[in-house]
């Protein structure tokens, strides 16, 4: 496919099919992303030590944590390139991929740079013991050589959404976990490298699957449009950008902080409910992942129609992708309340966690049910770049979840606080669907 067969004025008919064929490679796609991390643990595990496995688990969340920041690199690619496909805007399209890939590149090579104060912040907020944490360094000195390419990752990701080739997403995650469980096989267990084996394992794999992303945009590279410097280094279209990704990193931010929170807030409980409640929020992974799909659906097709001004098109692209996460919520919340308990006892073998965790998995059950409308409108509203509507509802969200906590953590305790969580996520939908005409008028 040519690149100016890519965009197109016509958002052409949205029909469950066509929302199936961009959501469905997602969800697969992140069903594996479980994968990798076990095998990581798995293989240092033969070691036959602790420690290597704390400075893996260590290593990797505090690299993962960082990238996630730059998770917005994702979001908005796939807004604005899905806009300009919808325009017809065929060099903006190729030009929106040059410049994901530069703040990509940038930011990890800042990553580098400031790697030094940046990991010592990371062990006095996370301190481990002497071994875990020269091993964790040791660890990161390697795997942080490849942040350019994972995040410059992201926005090939969001860029490929945006053209509805989610198939290509699949095949880059398949060929970057593939590459990475066969080297941490060969390097660990073949060769003995230990911890530093893992590092490097990823770190090839990562450089991989930005040659593989590269690979699968070739189309954009085949005419001169991604290299035409006044249209990449455009001030209007820069600023833009650059407004529509900071509303995602202070969204997103937010988010986080409500997440941390809530772990921090657990441990007061003591460590049968810390660990109960890390155990349930592994349903809330797999809501996320699951929804993740028709998100990313509605964010490409939202976007198009945006684009092409087709305001019918424009609802009917929220209306079917909405039905399908409906159905899917459905079956989780229903899988939840009678597969729940095994799952628990999956995860943890302590009997006073498993009968903690019980008590409060109707809330899980809950929660896919809750939270529906927030995941949905978020790509929506990504799609239609409303970013300003979502960080602000964010604020408005947090800021109902604190005062939740206030009054619900002292009447409830442990239930108080999933109580507030799932205000939270109620509040963000609900506000955002308060926003949603708006997005309409605009789009007309």
């Amino acid at each position: 496919m040519s690149l100016a067969e890519t965009p197109v004025r016509d958002p052409g008919q949205i029909t469950h099919g066509r929302v199936l064929r961009i959501a469905v490679p997602i969800v697969i796609s992140n069903a594996t992303v479980p994968l990798l991390g076990l095998v990581d643990t798995g293989v240092v595990g033969q070691i036959g030590e602790a420690a290597p496995i704390g400075a893996v688990g260590i290593g990797a969340m505090v690299l993962t944590a960082v990238y996630w920041i730059f998770g917005f690199l994702r979001m908005g690619t796939t807004g604005l390139a899905a806009q300009a496909r919808g325009q017809g805007n065929g060099p903006e399209v190729a030009a929106l991929l040059t410049r994901a890939l530069m703040i990509g590149l940038g930011a990890g090579a800042v990553m580098i740079l400031c790697q030094v104060p940046l990991f010592w912040g990371a062990f006095r907020l996370a301190p481990a013991s002497e071994e875990v944490e020269d091993l964790a360094r040791g660890y990161m000195a390697i795997r942080v050589w490849s942040a350019p390419a994972a995040i410059a990752i992201y926005g090939i990701i969001g860029w490929l959404i945006a053209a509805e080739r989610t198939r290509g997403v699949l095949m880059l995650q398949v060929w970057m976990n593939g590459v990475n469980i066969a080297l941490d096989l060969l390097f660990v267990l073949g060769f003995d490298w230990g911890v530093r084996g893992v590092a490097v394992a990823t770190f090839i794999a990562e450089w991989s699957g930005l040659a593989m992303g590269l690979w699968l945009c070739r189309a954009a590279f085949r005419v001169p449009d991604w290299r035409d410097w006044a249209r990449v280094f455009d001030r209007a279209r820069l600023v833009n950008m650059a407004r529509v990704n900071s509303d995602i990193l202070i969204r997103s931010a937010l988010l986080q902080a409500v997440f941390v929170s809530f772990l921090f807030l657990a441990s007061d409980f003591g460590d049968v409910t810390l660990a109960a409640n890390q155990v349930l929020l592994q349903f809330l992974e797999i809501t996320a992942f699951a929804l993740d799909g028709f998100a990313f659906a509605a964010e490409a097709l939202v976007g198009h129609a945006i684009g092409a001004r087709a305001l019918a098109t424009l609802r009917r692209a929220a209306w079917v992708s909405s039905l399908w996460g409906l159905g899917l919520v459905i079956g989780l919340a229903l899988g939840f309340w009678f597969g729940g308990p095994w799952v628990i006892d999956l995860l943890a073998k302590a009997p006073e966690v498993q009968a903690e965790a019980r008590v409060y998995l109707p809330w899980m059950a809950a929660a896919p049910l809750l939270g529906l409308a927030a995941w949905m409108l978020d790509g929506i509203f990504i799609g239609a770049t409303r970013t300003g509507d979502m960080r602000n509802m964010m604020l408005v969200s947090f800021a109902v979840y604190v005062a939740s906590v206030a009054v619900l953590l002292p009447l409830m305790g442990n239930h108080g606080l999933w109580a507030s969580l799932m205000i939270c996520f109620v509040v963000r939908g609900v506000t955002l669907a308060l926003r949603y005409p708006a997005l309409e008028r605009a789009a007309a």
